[in-house]
């Protein structure tokens, strides 16, 4: 069995395009076009690992076998062992030195998340209005944190990309322009799934959170 290499957005993403081709599968009768649909769909998935063993290629594109509902819900199980579960080491101590100054530092119960599914933590404070980021930034824990406005509505989460409930999230950065003066401070936000459970399960990409996570620490 081949070691874990999929991470949670590329677990999402192929998600998206297996239901793709499902949907192909089930609302098209032209057979050549499904079997463009399939092609591309196995060109989405390689494209997502740059450097794929033969094992590993076989595990995810080898969908010509998927025709039936159960062919798909079964191709996406096989997946499962071969998630990378990023945070499943991460103890409470590593959490609370993210954030010295947080001496109160609430933190969620580490042991009940399910790491596989999760490209990054996240959790509110609800009684100071603060949320809390934890991320793998170029192989280093990296942790911020931000005022949290909750809307009350609905919108787009700028990291998942996908409507749900919202909030805005807004961090001041670490980074001071050259003569700065101590008062200068700069604050960048943006709106956030208020669940970041339901932000993990939708994320398929990296790139905005990481943009973020990089203006708060270093600035632009």
């Amino acid at each position: 069995m081949s070691q874990p290499f999929i991470r949670n957005h590329q677990y999402n993403e192929i998600k998206k395009l297996i239901g793709q081709l499902q949907n192909a599968c089930n609302s098209v009768s032209n057979l050549k076009v499904v079997e463009v649909v399939r092609n591309e769909t196995e060109a989405k998935i390689s494209g997502l690992f740059p450097n794929l063993t033969d094992l590993q290629k076989e595990l995810l594109v080898n969908l010509k076998q998927l025709q039936t509902s159960t062919d798909f819900l079964r191709y996406l199980h096989a997946l499962e062992p071969y998630l990378v579960e990023e945070y499943a080491h991460v103890m409470d101590n590593q959490v609370k030195k993210l954030f010295p100054k947080n001496k109160k530092l609430k933190i969620p119960d580490l042991q009940g998340i399910t790491y596989r599914f999760a490209t990054y933590l996240g959790w509110t404070d609800i009684a100071t209005n603060k949320l809390f980021i934890v991320y793998y930034l170029n192989g280093k824990l990296i942790g911020i944190e931000g005022k949290y406005t909750p809307t009350n509505k609905k919108g787009v989460c700028f990291v998942c990309n996908r409507h749900t409930e919202i909030a805005l999230f807004t961090a001041v950065t670490k980074w001071k322009p050259a003569g700065a003066s101590p008062d200068y401070y700069r604050a960048i936000g943006n709106y956030l799934c208020v669940n970041s459970e339901v932000c993990n399960k939708n994320i398929t990409d990296i790139e905005v959170l990481e943009n973020f996570i990089h203006g708060v620490l270093v600035g632009p």
